[in-house]
């Protein structure tokens, strides 16, 4: 693999071994068995690819997020409160304008995304932990962005989960808009305490939920009119998603979601669905303790489409589209334990095969589709990344 650093207009060349082998280790609830061919270690892609990666931008502080800015150029999020542009011939400016996020554990500045008619509009969308007195929620909000890439303005809010939490813990929080709606993915903040209300659907944790861009309840949504229900509510029973993309055949949502030890899932989101978190799961919790009922499925519960024993402690992913990889529709996640990138081939909504790839970029948080097929990504050590066949 070459590695070039793009740099203050210095370009500096290494290269060094690609590790591409599913390396797994043993489970950590090996009497847990799947409940259907291939929802677990598939087979492995038989491909070895070699890769250039070029590093466009270094220097983040948790860079949490990635967009792609048409006519080149994108968005950063780092998790300390900071919306950065990545302009060319500009290199990295700052964005001011952005809210007040409380940055404590897991806590900040999380997603964006571009308005789909960004290029008239100059509309963005964030996720960031939002401050309520000592306590917080995952919320997401709106705001206009200027032309010369520094200042965000009239930012509103359409959503604020409930209740606040004293756990800064299991925000979510992806957003992806989907013509006039979007939908938000949240944490239950992780907590014994806390985590049991991902199965309450008066509260938001542990909720996929779908809103207009204007915030009010998606028409259509499985739980309007129902007393004590949030009708914002789309799925429930979610530990912690953090990644979250549209299908691009079909375009329904697929979900990435945080296991405790194992049980990392993939899931494909049906309305009004119980995914049961924490009743079942098939990890177990830090202690070694089962979680739940200390099954990994029950009756009424929707099973995930995959999942990872041990974890590979999931972040943003994106379905791949585009020309320079053949690899139209196949899964590209970030993974942050062990590292690197993970990518699933699909028939339906079955998973047929899985591949690791570039362990040398270590915690990698997002990852996104370049305009011209390139994979970008994000990692711990504050690189933004473009991945390209050698």
């Amino acid at each position: 693999m070459l590695v070039r650093i793009l740099t203050l207009g210095v370009c500096v060349v290494s290269a060094f071994s690609v590790a591409a082998q599913v390396s797994q280790g043993p489970k950590n609830v090996p009497e847990f068995k799947p409940a259907f061919s291939n929802q677990t270690r598939a087979s492995e892609l038989p491909q070895r690819p070699e890769f250039d990666v070029t590093i466009v931008q270094s220097g983040f502080e948790v860079p949490w997020a990635i967009e792609v800015m048409p006519g080149g150029g994108y968005l950063v999020t780092e998790r300390p409160g900071r919306l950065r542009a990545v302009l060319p011939g500009r290199g990295m400016t700052n964005i001011a304008g952005v809210p007040e996020v409380v940055t404590q554990r897991q806590g900040g500045l999380l997603d964006v995304a571009l308005a789909e008619d960004f290029e008239t509009s100059r509309r963005i969308y964030l996720t960031y932990s939002k401050p309520v007195g000592r306590r917080s929620v995952t919320a997401a909000g709106t705001g206009v962005l200027n032309a010369d890439f520094t200042q965000l303005s009239d930012f509103v809010d359409i959503f604020v989960g409930n209740p606040p939490s004293n756990s800064p813990m299991h925000y979510g929080s992806r957003i992806v808009l989907d013509g006039d709606l979007a939908y938000i993915t949240s944490g239950e903040h992780s907590s014994r305490e806390t985590r049991v209300l991902a199965q309450d659907l008066r509260t938001t944790y542990g909720k996929v939920l779908r809103i207009t861009l204007d915030g009010e309840p998606a028409p259509g949504n499985p739980f309007a009119g129902q007393p004590d229900a949030d009708p914002r509510i789309y799925t429930y029973g979610h530990r912690n998603p953090q990644g979250a993309d549209l299908h691009p055949t079909t375009g329904e949502l697929w979900t990435l979601e945080h296991g405790p030890r194992g049980g990392d899932e993939l899931n494909q989101i049906v309305a009004g669905a119980n995914f049961g978190w924490p009743i079942v799961s098939y990890g177990e919790n830090y202690s070694g303790a089962p979680v739940g009922t200390g099954r990994s499925s029950a009756p009424g519960l929707t099973e995930p489409r995959y999942y990872w024993d041990p974890v590979i402690a999931p972040g943003g992913f994106a379905f791949y589209e585009g020309e320079m990889f053949d690899w139209q529709g196949d899964i590209i996640a970030s993974s942050l334990s062990p590292g690197g990138i993970v990518r699933l081939t699909l028939e339906g909504n079955s998973v047929t095969g899985e591949a690791r790839y570039l362990p040398d970029l270590g915690r990698v948080r997002d990852i996104e589709i370049d305009a011209d097929g390139a994979i970008l990504a994000v990692n711990d050590d504050g690189n933004l990344v473009r991945i390209t066949p050698r």
